[in-house]
């Protein structure tokens, strides 16, 4: 039985006019719905606009002579494509944003107290919280006793904790395989400094139970495994939260600032740990981390726990710089850089309405990325060569290098005559160094972003981690990095006039936390320098030199004349002169409390 269609041309102008205006749902709704339902409703709106006739009904009287629709067809995209400009095109960046910090940048600290590596650090790892430490690790530790644990433990205080923070300090400087070969007696290899502020075994103690949570609540957190209430880094908490509010507290970044991702390795089996491929850490912790690009200053971290648990629910890359970017604490017209794997155009468009710059690689594949082929690089595009595309206050820039490079930025203009060095090939033969034009946010983004890179060196230098299972262990080792790097930072910036370096900055704040000075002093020989006579000389026979004597050491070294001599010194066992006239002996053993006297 045939069936007439019901559609005429006028009632299919009004569902796609409706289709067009329809403001039911929101563009987050829109950008959230499956694939497959997206194409379905492109392909029938393509049904509907190829059918569309204005003088006729869209369907035949009978429905079997009604031609399918073509299965992959699709309609183009309303708006013109944007085309990819040179450089001869001008480009005007967007309205500059008011930098309008909440706090003066800089060291929210008085320049007139004279403090010592030890107060910078006890701003970051304060009695308070060192008071909490050996709270709980006296109570892991009596846990473990009362499970069997025989390691003959005796409740930690704050000098020993600060003691133990020192010797891990050491242990960072003076790199050794294993902890046990600082303990190392009767050996060439023997290092004497760790046994005298604590024992191996009391050391070793403090490592397995130190813990900064409370233990009893930690197995009420442990019982909501699976549920939304559970925290995975609730062993963590208390110090990682007063080491945050310190690094806020204490210093207030300037213009420039940087969000990145810092890798502490762990092998222990934790679910908070993130296996990564292609890199030299295959199993670590992954923390996103907000510096100022002009020292390396750690302004703000979060750790990342294997599952993304921050509110927005718009993905990793974005969520990440978000849970980052405090406009309370820091205020308004900052610039943030980041690479490519949290560039995005929401991202950039969300940050500019919040009043925040932003610069950063971007990856091809990312949505609302211009995908233009008009007019756009390809591989044989001479060095120096570029091209942009301007989107609003997003600036899309495509630079050729030795590769091509992509930079989005909501700061810059396209190119303000900057340059930059390479070397290049000559068909001759040879290498030469050329200037070429640079774009200004791929100018922009090499400084800042080679500086932050360098911003993780200072920890990576003198970095604390060593072996332990325990995950929470781990991040403790981390948090003492993160607080001894920026307490240097505070110290560089603060005593301007004390050209201390990290390394010194370092050993003095080891001696301090170990509660002794770095000068020791010098131990007097114990043994007594005494002549006697040589082996040669028979009993009887006259002290005097014969052909059978020895050769005075002293006079070949420093005279270069070989004079014959019975007499040798019987501690060090060399044979020197002793006559009236040439006393190699006392020549040989200067006096010792003579400090203008060189030791031999």
């Amino acid at each position: 039985m045939a069936h007439r269609c019901l559609y005429t041309a006028e009632d299919v102008r009004q569902f796609l006019d409706a289709s067009d205006d329809d403001s039911s749902f929101s563009q987050e709704e829109e950008e959230e719905e499956e694939e497959d339902s997206e194409e379905h409703s492109e392909e029938e709106r393509c049904h509907f606009e190829l059918r569309l006739n204005s003088d006729e009904e869209v369907c035949d009287e009978n429905v079997e002579n009604i031609s399918p629709a073509r299965k992959k067809a699709r309609c183009q995209p309303s708006q013109q494509q944007l085309s990819w400009k040179t450089e001869s095109d001008d480009d005007a960046a967007p309205t500059p944003l008011k930098f309008l910090p909440a706090r003066k940048p800089g060291v929210k600290l008085s320049r007139g107290d004279n403090r010592t590596p030890l107060d910078f650090f006890k701003l970051f790892f304060s009695d308070d919280a060192v008071e909490t430490l050996c709270r709980n690790t006296n109570k892991q530790a009596a846990r473990s006793t009362a499970r069997g644990v025989k390691d003959g433990w005796t409740d930690v205080g704050v000098p020993e904790f600060y003691s133990y923070i020192g010797l891990i300090f050491y242990m960072s400087m003076v790199k050794l395989k294993n902890i046990a070969d600082f303990w190392r007696e009767n050996s060439i290899f023997t290092i004497p400094f760790p046994s005298q502020v604590m024992s191996r075994d009391r050391y070793q103690a403090l490592s397995w139970n130190v813990h900064m949570s409370d233990p009893d609540e930690d197995r009420i957190n442990d019982t909501k495994t699976g549920t939304s209430e559970h925290d995975r880094l609730f062993r963590v908490k208390p110090l990682m939260d007063s080491i945050q509010r310190a690094c806020k507290s204490f210093y207030h970044p300037s213009r420039s600032l940087v969000v990145d991702e810092r890798m502490v390795p762990c092998k222990g089996h934790s679910r908070r740990n993130q296996s990564i491929r292609n890199t030299p850490t295959k199993c670590c912790f992954k923390l996103f981390v907000l510096t100022d690009s002009s020292n390396g200053y750690t302004v703000d971290f979060s750790v990342y726990t294997g599952k993304n648990n921050f509110p927005t629910g718009r993905g990793l890359s974005y969520d990440s710089v978000m849970s980052l970017i405090d406009r309370r604490h820091l205020g308004s017209g900052y610039h943030v850089y980041m690479d490519s794997f949290y560039t995005s155009p929401k991202l950039f468009k969300d940050l500019f309405a919040s009043k925040f710059g932003a610069c950063g690689t971007y990856r091809d594949s990312r949505r609302d990325c211009p995908h233009s082929a008009v007019n756009a690089l390809t591989k044989k595009s001479p060095r120096g060569t570029y091209r942009w595309i301007r989107d609003g206050p997003l600036l899309f820039v495509k630079w050729m290098s030795s590769q091509v490079v992509s930079v989005c930025s909501t700061i810059h203009a396209a190119y303000t005559e900057d340059v930059e060095q390479g070397s290049v090939k000559h068909r001759q033969g040879g290498w030469a160094t050329e200037s070429f034009p640079c774009p200004s946010p791929v100018n922009e983004y090499h400084k800042l972003m080679g500086s932050s890179e360098s911003s993780d060196q200072p920890i990576q230098y003198y970095a604390t981690q060593h072996k332990i299972m325990k995950w929470y262990r781990k991040l403790f080792l981390h948090f003492l990095d993160i607080s001894v790097t920026n307490a240097y930072i505070l110290h560089k910036d603060l005593m301007k006039q004390d050209s201390m370096t990290q390394k010194a900055f370092m050993e003095e704040l080891i001696a301090q936390l170990c509660g002794v000075t770095q000068k020791t002093p010098a131990k007097k020989a114990s043994c007594v320098h005494v002549p006697v006579p040589g082996g040669d000389v028979a009993n009887g026979v006259r002290m005097k030199a014969n052909a059978r004597s020895k050769t005075c050491v002293y006079c070949k070294l420093n005279k270069k004349k070989r004079f014959k001599t019975p007499w040798k010194c019987k501690t060090c066992d060399v044979y020197l002169c002793i006559q009236p006239d040439r006393n190699c002996f006392e020549a040989w053993h200067p006096d010792e409390d003579d400090p203008s006297q060189d030791e031999r």
